[in-house]
């Protein structure tokens, strides 16, 4: 890495880090406690079911937070919280971050990875072949637009199981971008490459391990890293969909207890594990791209 890149990447990790500030201070600014009581806004119903959850009505909110929204400081303490026991399991209902997190990367990765295993080789096939190219096109055209929260409903009949509805979900929005992405890296291969490989009669099969893979492989990662970034998004809402467990019936079982707080670091954490993913493919694709 150069030194002008190095003060690059310097300027942009300090203006990160101010812009974090201002966020933060933001958010503070706009969780002050208000002058008056939220009580005075409240119906007779918000304040009787207030007073169910243990909650006093005429306080400004839970630590003086306004409208129930949590101040960084509480925020804060909770993050602390969840990482102190991630992986804690006390019940159904009631399971630590980690855990969570565990059971969505482990459909992730099984759906992800089934779907590499369908879409990768049918790329190849049809970035070597126009005719089956042509065949196949208005089928993918079709169901390539086709949301995968819309194939939930008929998998869980088919299925019947949510755990495996899930997967199978994951399955169908991964499939298409790394197919796609391998048959456009394949039939762009450079035609001197295969005619070398043709006058030196190579194999079919040599052909394709060692010089259409590696050429097509930066397209192929691309694909991947693509597919991934969409499953993560899809296996949230399935999972809120279906409930049991995961991040995403996380989010949605918390919301439903009504604590904003740990929606808040539930998604700051959804957010996370995408980052890295995505870094983790972005480093992959740089690892097997050719640079003339």
């Amino acid at each position: 890495m150069t030194d002008s890149a190095r003060v690059l990447n310097l300027k942009a990790a300090l203006l990160s880090a101010l812009i974090l500030l201002l966020l933060i201070g933001v958010w503070q600014l706009a969780t002050l406690p208000a002058a008056a009581g939220p009580a005075v806004a409240m119906t007779p119903e918000q304040i009787e079911y207030a007073k169910l959850l243990g909650k006093d009505p005429g306080e400004a909110g839970e630590g003086g937070a306004k409208s129930g929204v949590p101040t960084p400081a509480q925020f804060g303490a909770t993050v602390v919280e969840h990482l102190a026991s991630p992986f804690y399991d006390n019940g159904p209902n009631d399971k630590g971050i980690g855990r969570q997190l565990g059971y969505s990367l482990g459909r992730v990765a099984l759906g992800f990875a089934l779907a590499a295993l369908v879409a990768i080789p049918l790329g190849f096939l049809i970035g070597m072949s126009p005719l089956i190219y042509r065949a196949l096109d208005p089928f993918i055209q079709v169901l390539k637009p086709i949301s995968p929260l819309a194939w939930m409903p008929l998998a869980l009949y088919t299925i019947k199981d949510s755990n495996i509805s899930g997967i199978f979900v994951i399955f169908i929005c991964s499939v298409w971008p790394m197919l796609l992405n391998t048959a456009f890296g394949v039939a762009g291969v450079r035609r001197e490459w295969l005619n070398v490989a043709k006058t030196l009669e190579v194999n079919p099969l040599r052909k394709a391990f060692e010089v259409i893979l590696p050429a097509a492989a930066p397209t192929i990662l691309t694909g991947m890293r693509i597919s991934m970034g969409i499953a993560w998004l899809v296996i949230v809402a399935a999972e809120m969909l279906v409930g049991g467990t995961g991040i995403g019936y996380f989010v949605w079982n918390e919301w439903n207890n009504l604590s904003l707080t740990n929606v808040i670091f539930a998604i700051l954490v959804i957010g996370l594990v995408g980052m890295a993913l995505d870094l983790l493919f972005a480093q992959a694709q740089k690892a097997v791209t050719y640079v003339d």
